[in-house]
This record gives structure tokens, C-alpha cells and sequence, in this order.
């Protein structure tokens, strides 16, 4: 709770810093939050008193909040150039993103049904209005309309399972309904349920068969803010899927594994087959993200998801990655989006091709990157409970190998695109590319300190 208290702080001032024009000042605002929070959440001052601690954090809870407030803080970081392009917006749009990332929190460390609904609509509502913050440009409206009709959808779908959960269990605490579906003896109302609870995680997290919205909208909205999208809340929806069904729904594993293993293997060769064919960079890291956010779902399938490090690594390297490479877009700053405008950028930009190569390499599970020990931990803790899963996860890496080293060719060409701009980037977007190369060849390392 403390952490969310220093971010709602720190929106706040970014908001009235945002009246007076200083958009570097609320940049720093912002940082500051963002630090402070990962402190007083790891090292907590316990100065609430117990009755208003209504989350609860584990030692991989709290590992998610500092990871994603490590998200965030590169992603304001590398969109400050944007910001400062935008002077009367820049409060505005670091408000909201620390104000989501509030929501985001609260996802992580939910207890009961109302608290997690509370944490998915301050983590969503936000980003509507991000979405569509290009103003005059008519992809950015699709894509903030899409986007909220989808989720206002997907939403429904939630409120009506958790009244059908109520119906079935009586309660709104996640141990109290474990328990009723542990004694469970086919309550249909129950199943039901479930099932549109299960609907709903899967439009909000991008997973087959509702990820038809993903593209339309990461294409369709600022780059700066789809990295938030593609990695906060994609680590961030994951890991509340995750501990939402495992502490909920724990006693009907039966039922629902099986379903949700077809649809990741589904969602796995949409993304990678789709991905084939793209020549818009933010479509190609749409149907990336609908991949990876398949491999990361398959931690679902597994008992202890909740209490070890193997999904964190995972994130952290898909995170990582996904930050790195919109920044290098925005660095490139094309704005029809074709991949051939990245053509030779790496070349001329010696510390632009070396983080992307790492982050290409992260993703496509190459050692020894980050991304590689993420995929081979998750791999080997589900191998024992659906090993036809992890046959078509490993046909799926050796396919997305070859999407990401043809994008690699594309970024180390000597060649240069036919319409080539002045490459500038600022001190704000080196300092996040450098810090994501440390992550994406060490971050692994963190292992060490897991306890």
C-alpha cells in the first residue's frame, strides 16, 4: 500500500507540474516516484496500520511490483524526448502512466474480489485515454475506441462471472472460494462462472481466440505508451491470470487446464504464423506479444508459479526487451512504421545494433541472454505436466528465431533506408538502451540473489 501511496503522489504533483509547462521537472518527479516506491516496497515502513493493508505481497509478489515499476521507469525514460515534443500534455501523461501503474500493483497483490477488480479498472481506464493521445491522427482514435470497447466487453464478462463465483461460493475472499471449489461436487453455477472469468483474462491479456484487438490497437497507438501496454501490462495481467486461478480456482485444476494449454498452443502459432507475413514493426511486436504472452501463460499449468522465480525471469526478459525495442523506434521515428526503415540503423548506431541483436536474442531464447534461462525455466517446470505443449513451444522458438535474425539482418545492414533521417538519440533514450543491455545479457543474474 505504501508504494501505491508514493505513486498517487507523485501523479499528482506530475499533474499540477503539467499546468506550468515543466515537462523535464515532472520527468524527475516521476523517476523520483518511481524509485521511491520500488524502495518503501521492498524495504516497507509499516507506518499503516493493519486494517488498511488490505494487499498482501509474497517474496515473487513483490518481485512483479519492482519489476514492473523497473518497466515504467525505462519507458518514462525513453519517452521523455516525446514528452518534451508535447510540453502541455508531458504531466498528463506521466500522471496517468504512474496512476496505472497503481492499479497494476493492486493487481499483484489482490486478495478478494473487489480489490482485484478495483486494481484491473485504475490499471485500464488510464490507458484508454493514452491510446488515443495522438491527436488529428485517426489510427490513434480506432485504436482508444477499439481499445475501450473491448475492455468495457471484457469487463462485463468479468462482473457477470464474479456475481455467478458469488452465487456458487458465498464469498469474495480468494481462500474461501478455494475452499468451496476444493469441496466443489459440479456446482454448475460455479463452472459457468469460471468460465467467463477465464473469457475475460484472455481478451486482457491478448490470448487466442480474443486477441483480434491486439495489432489494431498497439499499431494505432503511441509507441512510448504501447511499451507500457506490451510489457507492464502484459507482466502485470499475467501474473493476477495466474494467481487469480490458481488461489481461486485451484480445486477445479482439472477442468480448466487442459482448456487453457489448447488455447496457448493456439495463440502460440497465431502470433509466430502472423508475425511471418508483417512489415509494420508495431504489428510484428503485436503478434510477438500474443506469442510470448502465450509462453509466459503456460506458468498457469504449474503448482508452485507463485512461489518460485521461473515466471519472473521470463518477464524480465520479455519486458526488457519489448522496452528496448520501442525505444529504438522512436529513436528511428517513421512515421508510416515499416520495418525497412530500421534498415542499416545498427550500423551507423554501433550501441542501437548491439541492444537490439541482445533484446532479438533475449526473445528468441538464444543463450545467454536473459530471455534464454526465462524460456528453459518455464519450459522444464511445465515439460512434466503437458509435454505436447512444450513440443509445439519449441517448434514455435525455432520459428520465431527466424523472424527476429531476419529483423537482426534488417538492423546490421550496411545498406540504409531509401528516406533515411538523421539519427539523434537523447541522453534520456542512451541511458535506457544501456540499462537494458545490462538486463537483457545479465539480468539473469538476479537469480543468485533469490532466496
Amino acid at each position: 500500500m505504501e508504494a501505491i501511496i508514493v505513486l498517487f503522489l507523485s501523479g499528482i504533483i506530475a499533474l499540477f507540474l503539467g499546468i506550468y509547462n515543466q515537462p523535464k521537472l515532472t520527468t524527475i518527479i516521476s523517476v523520483i516516484g518511481l524509485i521511491g516506491a520500488a524502495i518503501v516496497q521492498h524495504y516497507p515502513l509499516n507506518i499503516l496500520p493493519a486494517e488498511y493493508n488490505l494487499l498482501e505481497f509474497n517474496q515473487v509478489g513483490n518481485g512483479f511490483v519492482v519489476l514492473a515499476i523497473l518497466l515504467t521507469l525505462l519507458i518514462v525514460l525513453s519517452g521523455q524526448k516525446e514528452f518534451l515534443e508535447e510540453k502541455s500534455h508531458a504531466g498528463d501523461y506521466n500522471a496517468l502512466l504512474l496512476f496505472s501503474l497503481c492499479g497494476g500493483i493492486i493487481l499483484i497483490g489482490f486478495t478478494d474480489l473487489f480489490m482485484f477488480f478495483l486494481g484491473l479498472e485504475i490499471l485500464s481506464i488510464p490507458l484508454y485515454v493514452l491510446a488515443g493521445s495522438r491527436k488529428g491522427v485517426s489510427e490513434s482514435s480506432e485504436a482508444a475506441v477499439k481499445y475501450f470497447f473491448m475492455g468495457a466487453f471484457a469487463t462485463c464478462l468479468l462482473l457477470f462471472g464474479v456475481v455467478l463465483t458469488y452465487g456458487a461460493t458465498q464469498s469474495f475472499e480468494l481462500s474461501e472460494i478455494l475452499s468451496k471449489t476444493i469441496n466443489s461436487s459440479g456446482n454448475a453455477m460455479l463452472y459457468v462462472g469460471m468460465i467467463f472469468i477465464l473469457a475475460s483474462f484472455l481478451f486482457k491479456v491478448g490470448v487466442a481466440p480474443f486477441h483480434f484487438w491486439v495489432p489494431d490497437v498497439y499499431q494505432g497507438s503511441p509507441t512510448v505508451f504501447m511499451g507500457y501496454m506490451s510489457s507492464v501490462v502484459k507482466v502485470v495481467g499475467i501474473y493476477a491470470f495466474i494467481k487469480f486461478f490458481h488461489m481461486a480456482f485451484g480445486g477445479l485444476y482439472d477442468f480448466w487446464s487442459t482448456l487453457i494449454a489448447i488455447l496457448i498452443g493456439i495463440s502460440m502459432f497465431i502470433g509466430n504464423l502472423t508475425a511471418l507475413v508483417q512489415t509494420k514493426f508495431k504489428r510484428l511486436m503485436a503478434y510477438s506479444s500474443i506469442t510470448n504472452g502465450a509462453y509466459a501463460l503456460m506458468a498457469i499449468l504449474y503448482p508452485s508459479a507463485l512461489s518460485d522465480s521461473t515466471l519472473w525471469v521470463f518477464m524480465l526478459g520479455y519486458g526488457t526487451s519489448v522496452v528496448a525495442l520501442l525505444t529504438i523506434s522512436m529513436i528511428v521515428n517513421d512515421d508510416a512504421d515499416e520495418i525497412a526503415s530500421f534498415k542499416g540503423i545498427g550500423y551507423r548506431k554501433p550501441l542501437i545494433g548491439l541492444v537490439a541483436i541482445a533484446a532479438l536474442l533475449s526473445t528468441s531464447g538464444i543463450p545467454p541472454m536473459t530471455g534464454f534461462f526465462g524460456k528453459l525455466m518455464l519450459f522444464s517446470s511445465v515439460w512434466s505436466y503437458y509435454p505436447w505443449l512444450i513440443v509445439f513451444a519449441l517448434i514455435n522458438s525455432a520459428i520465431g528465431v527466424y523472424i527476429y535474425l531476419r529483423l537482426i539482418m534488417t538492423i546490421m545492414s550496411k545498406e540504409t533506408a531509401t528516406d533515411t533521417k538523421e539519427v539523434i538519440v537523447s541522453i534520456s533514450q542512451t541511458i535506457v538502451l544501456v540499462l537494458s543491455l545490462l538486463l537483457l545479457v545479465a539480468g539473469w543474474l538476479m537469480l543468485l540473489c533469490w532466496k
